[in-house]
């Protein structure tokens, strides 16, 4: 049985395991949390090199992206050369590929045409080949990265203005401790008042489920969400505050939707690959396993 370990700076109360059968082989697929702690998920990967067949990097991305310029994560650089032997995946061919990919399902699902819909990415830099295809598609962007990540309440609107602005603080930003950035380990849990009249003027939100989480208003009646990794009370919770649609980039396995870098781990690990694919081979493979969005109405 192959095996596919996630180690994540995220909460170890999101963990979980199953084991599934891909293309007549079998895996066991783990997520592992550490609470934010940087040196054990250091540590817990050099424990692992070598014993599994992939790593996910959870909870952290290896870099951000704007305007065909990458932007390498300090502490992520650390996390990753701790592996060896085995070989770490971040999420990020699979969100230039699966995320665009539900993005071109969304007027099937909706029965409309996303010209002109207005959205909320709550981080674009983090997902910008979501945020590519929503521009493609002719909806109305709002990106949230200056708002949810570093507090300055000023949204922006296209995705020259994003790549502008990444150019002068995205390297600057990377040397930050990523806790700064994003919400890891206990953070997770908590809610933040901000940015709500963001989420109140847009029907879609989209991006990272954590920064979701953190900063969506208690009235969410209405709402579609496009997210990654949603856990059964995360559903629960979109239910509660109104949400109509939601629909995860990546499928439910056993009750769970697990993040891009699982995902991406998976799909090598099923490859026998000792690194990432290319993005015609993630396409293929995705093709294969009839991978589609996961669709939940939980608001009729």
């Amino acid at each position: 049985m192959k095996r596919v370990v996630s180690v994540s700076l995220g909460s170890a109360k999101r963990n979980h395991a199953v084991e599934i059968e891909l293309l007549g082989e079998q895996f066991r697929i783990e997520r592992i949390g550490t609470d934010g702690d940087l040196g054990k998920a250091i540590e817990m990967v050099r424990e692992l090199d070598g014993t599994v067949d992939a790593f996910g990097m959870g909870g952290i991305d290896l870099y951000i992206q704007a305007g065909g310029k990458r932007y390498i994560l300090r502490e992520a650089k650390k996390i990753a050369a701790a592996a060896k032997l085995t070989p770490m995946l971040d999420g990020t061919g699979l969100k230039n590929t699966l995320e665009r990919k539900a993005v071109g399902h969304l007027p099937s699902i909706l029965g409309q045409s996303l010209v002109g819909e207005k959205v909320l990415m709550v981080c674009g830099i983090d997902r910008f080949g979501m945020a590519e295809a929503f521009a493609a598609a002719g909806a109305k962007l709002t990106l949230g990265d200056l708002i949810f990540t570093i507090g300055i309440p000023v949204p922006i609107h296209s995705l020259r203005a994003l790549d502008m602005i990444a150019r002068v603080i995205a390297p600057f930003m990377t040397q930050l401790p990523f806790r700064y950035l994003y919400p890891t380990g206990s953070k997770q849990e908590q809610q933040v008042s901000r940015g709500g009249k963001y989420f109140q003027e847009n029907r879609i939100i989209a991006g990272d489920f954590h920064f979701i989480r953190r900063f969506m208003p208690q009235d969410m009646q209405g709402k579609i969400v496009l997210t990654n990794t949603v856990t059964r009370d995360d559903v629960t919770l979109l239910k509660e505050r109104g949400v109509t649609i939601l629909v995860t980039t990546t499928p439910e396995l056993n009750g769970r939707s697990f993040g891009t870098n699982v995902m991406e781990a998976l799909l090598v690990a099923l490859a026998g690959g000792k690194d990432s694919l290319a993005a015609e081979e993630y396409e293929q493979l995705l093709d294969r396993l009839d991978f589609r969005p996961r669709v939940e109405v939980l608001n009729p």
